[in-house]
């Protein structure tokens, strides 16, 4: 029996790629990999022949051999070792737009997380990082499009208050918005954006999957939005009068 698509997925998450990256190298579309990769169609010779050259395997090697045991050393023992290898460079794994909704089924699957792509960034160090593209205005004058890179919270008692973070949660999926804790509702968080034209609005506890607070914000050459004095000020004053009324809700 042919062991050439379960060959195909071993050589593309050693090299992590996604399934549409791979499709893209070898010329073809990206429901052919999970066709080939669950067996339900076997790879056309010329396809064969490119991964062979691209990862340097022979196609008995790549027909025949399971190449995820090759000299004894399993694909999970790999993927292991290369993290401990890279434990001081904090990988972050990137969750754009489009695996959003994918990401709220799979966030807590490590084979779902071992799909998406990665980085690192020299100036953080320690815990655990992830980056989510965000969209919309609501967190302006951060735009629409921008990255954020934000550290694991583990539990809502950390949570700083008024601070930035990636909050996912069952029922609003991924969002960019500034946490404000209610001391007398701990079952409750209040989330506020840095535009004014968005109201607050409060999640339960118990509906947050995870919380990664914001350390960097990327963004495109270009993007960053311009504002004036005038703005800033009328940004700043209406902030303020959000907290007010925050404070005075929660009293």
């Amino acid at each position: 029996m042919s062991l050439a698509g379960q060959n195909l997925k071993h050589l593309r998450k050693l090299r992590g790629w996604t399934q549409e990256e791979f499709a893209s190298k070898l010329g073809i579309k990206r429901s052919l990999i999970g066709a080939y990769e669950e067996e339900r169609a076997d790879p056309r010779l010329e396809v064969l022949e490119t991964i062979s050259q691209i990862f340097k395997v022979t196609l008995d090697e790549l027909l025949l051999e399971d190449l995820s045991q090759t000299q004894g050393v399993s694909y999970l023992a790999k993927r292991r070792q290369l993290k401990m290898m890279n434990a001081d460079r904090n990988i972050i794994q990137f969750v754009p737009v489009k695996a959003a909704a994918g990401y709220l089924a799979g966030y807590a699957d490590s084979e779902f997380i071992d799909e998406l792509n990665t980085f690192t960034l020299p100036m953080l160090s320690g815990g655990t990082y992830r980056a989510f593209e965000i969209i919309g205005d609501s967190m302006m004058p951060t735009p629409s499009g921008s990255v954020i890179v934000g550290e694991k919270v583990e539990n809502v008692d950390s949570v700083k208050n008024n601070a930035a973070y990636i909050v996912v949660s069952k029922n609003e999926g991924i969002v960019y918005k500034r946490i404000v804790k209610n001391n007398k509702n701990k079952n409750k968080l209040t989330l506020v954006s840095d535009n004014p034209a968005f109201q607050p609005y409060q999640v339960q506890t118990g509906d947050v999957l995870e919380m990664w607070q914001a350390q960097v914000i990327i963004n495109k050459v270009g993007q960053q939005q311009r504002w004036d004095v005038d703005s800033l000020v009328n940004l700043v004053s209406n902030l303020q009068e959000q907290v007010s009324s925050l404070k005075k809700k929660m009293n």
